[in-house]
């Protein structure tokens, strides 16, 4: 079975094909129980920051910063050097509970109950799209795969973007407002956010099918949580947006 495209940068169609057979092969139920022990150290070190942002709520931006950025060094790591992942991807997993933690404490602070609506949504949509994706429901064909990767790639450009013309002073305030526009793109963001997971779905059921190496288990649970991590922060901004309405 040819594999196919994924817009998720951890998950791409040429891992599991430059992967070496092993006599162990990668598995379902491996990925599942691997996806929860990352699950579990992001939760460990987020509700570690979140009380310390109670303590001391000054340290909240080292904790963002520090979670933020070494989060991103380990994931490309992780993305390069796949074979290290059974090391690198709990790491990843604890930066960004540090990073997750601090940060929806702060947004806590300001929107009450913002946090637990945004868990039970991602969580939510998860559930719904897995059971969609195995009922045959929803099939990631080479349109939808493309059309996802498409979005994800105009989203990313748009917030590098973003980024680099912060540093001059301009910013996308129709965006990134609680206008009719800034909601509409971040359900739009959402959406898009949310079908990566189908396309991590298909991608790992192609690799288990191919055969791919042990090891791959957790690089595919890390790449699922990188999804479910941006879908988590989309979900954030679309009911932050909607409370300061």
């Amino acid at each position: 079975m040819a594999l196919m495209r994924t817009s998720n940068p951890a998950l791409n169609q040429k891992v599991f094909k430059l992967a070496a057979a092993q006599a162990e092969p990668m598995t379902l139920s491996g990925v599942v129980n691997k996806t929860a022990i990352l699950l579990l150290c992001t939760a460990v070190t987020a509700v570690w920051s979140w009380q310390r942002f109670a303590q001391a709520p000054e340290q909240v931006w080292g904790f963002v910063a520090v979670g933020g950025i070494g989060g991103f060094i380990v994931a490309m790591v992780t993305i390069f050097q796949k074979e290290w992942s059974a090391v690198t991807a709990p790491l990843y997993a604890l930066l960004e509970g540090l990073f997750l933690g601090a940060l929806s404490a702060s947004w806590e602070a300001s929107f009450h109950g913002i946090v637990i609506q945004a868990v039970v949504l991602t969580f939510g949509t998860l559930l719904a799209l897995l059971m969609a994706y195995r009922s045959g429901l929803i099939k990631a064909t080479q349109n939808f795969k493309l059309g996802v990767v498409a979005a994800t790639g105009g989203i990313a450009l748009l917030y590098l973007t973003g980024i680099a013309l912060g540093f001059f002073g301009i910013r996308f305030a129709s965006i990134n407002g609680a206008g009719p526009i800034g909601i509409g793109f971040s359900i739009f963001v959402v959406i898009v956010a949310a079908l990566n997971l189908v396309l991590d779905f298909d991608f790992i059921e192609s690799g288990v099918n191919a055969g791919a190496p042990k090891y791959m288990e957790w690089y595919a649970a890390f790449g699922l949580m990188v999804t479910l991590i941006w879908l988590y922060l989309e979900i954030l901004r679309l009911l932050a947006k909607l409370r300061r309405r």
